[in-house]
């Protein structure tokens, strides 16, 4: 079983740039909006590409049902369990776009509260040069989207491997495979594993067709993999696991299924290959354990594991101590902001 006796501590972090951002932006007179607006990661037109191909016979295909009862018994085991959320604002301006990013982490000990670590970034980008070559932290991009997003999957390899305990399991809000994030993704999957965490990453919406569209009794029958499992599955099931190969990368390889723990959408369940294949005797196992953290959540509206959902609020919560429009005329961090108190 995954167990840790190593000791941790809340912690709140500042990415190194964070300040030094604010400070070139002020020279430079450039005025953020007081209201940003949420953002939302994408990679989902991006998850399966064309050259891909479904597996589907990694396990009997059939419906298993799932024993909360018996998945919440491991909480009681000495399990140690992370999950990692993020929560980003993003702010539009004249002059570029600016996003502004709490990593977050908590680490559920048994028979103890969640401990949280939250890091901040703070990235301003441009197609303005006058603006780019005059600073050192004011970010070019031609396509800011596309690099607020590379930057982030950065950020997040670096602070999930940092601090997530050893031995453990982690529990990762978004795709195994996406876009830009899905060589960073990979390889933070494979220095999890090296530290012997169990990852598994959960997508909560998704239009993907990959399963309706390589099984011949399911084309054309349903608008989604998410239509088709929900249509399927009672409350306390999931589906068969399939495999997903990228025919012209190999390391581009996943196993997930879809599982249901109330009468709404279900969520796809992902694992990569290699996690497969060292902890396939546990696989059954993180399933129920699964239901039992959605169970134990109990949001029929969004639907997701507990510790996953305190990750988030502690994203959301954290981005709130932020007044960007009050730094910028003082840079006063308080104390427990400062990097260097974490030796970050």
């Amino acid at each position: 079983m995954l167990t840790q006796k190593e000791g941790f501590v809340n912690k709140l972090v500042l990415h190194p740039m964070f300040t030094k951002t604010l400070k070139e932006m002020d020279k430079l007179n450039i005025k953020l909006p007081t209201n940003p607006s949420i953002q939302d990661l994408d990679f989902s037109q991006f998850l399966y590409p064309t050259q891909g191909e479904l597996i589907s016979k990694i396990e009997d295909s059939k419906i298993y049902k799932l024993d909360p009862k018996r998945g919440s018994k491991f909480i009681n085991e000495n399990l140690l369990i992370s999950a990692y959320d993020e929560s980003i604002n993003k702010f539009s301006c004249l002059e570029g776009t600016a996003f502004l990013t709490s990593h977050s982490l908590v680490i559920q000990k048994p028979g103890e509260e969640y401990l949280p670590a939250n890091y901040l970034t703070f990235y301003f980008y441009t197609r303005s040069k006058d603006y780019s070559e005059n600073a050192d932290y004011i970010k070019y991009s031609e396509d800011p989207e596309a690099d607020s997003k590379r930057d982030y999957v950065q950020d997040r390899t670096e602070f999930i491997l940092q601090n997530t305990p050893k031995n453990s399991i982690i529990l990762i809000d978004g795709p195994l495979i996406g876009a830009q994030a899905s060589s960073y993704t990979i390889k933070l999957n494979k220095e999890l594993l090296k530290k012997d965490i169990l990852p598994i990453f959960f997508v909560k919406n998704s239009n993907s067709n990959i399963v309706i569209d390589n099984i011949k009794e399911l084309k054309g029958r349903y608008n989604s993999d998410m239509h088709w499992s929900y249509n399927i599955l009672k409350p306390g099931e999931r589906t068969c696991l399939f495999r997903y190969e990228d025919k012209f990368n190999p390391n581009n390889a996943k196993l997930f299924c879809y599982l249901k723990t109330f009468n709404i959408s279900p969520q796809r369940i992902e694992f990569h290959v290699d996690t497969f294949n060292k902890y396939k005797n546990q696989i059954n196992d993180m399933m129920d354990l699964i239901c039992y953290l959605v169970l134990a959540q109990g949001d029929l509206k969004n639907p997701q594991t507990r510790p996953i959902a305190i990750a988030e609020m502690y994203a959301r919560e954290t981005l709130k101590l932020i007044d960007l429009d009050k730094l910028m005329r003082g840079f006063n961090i308080t104390p427990t902001m400062n990097q260097e108190r974490f030796g970050w």
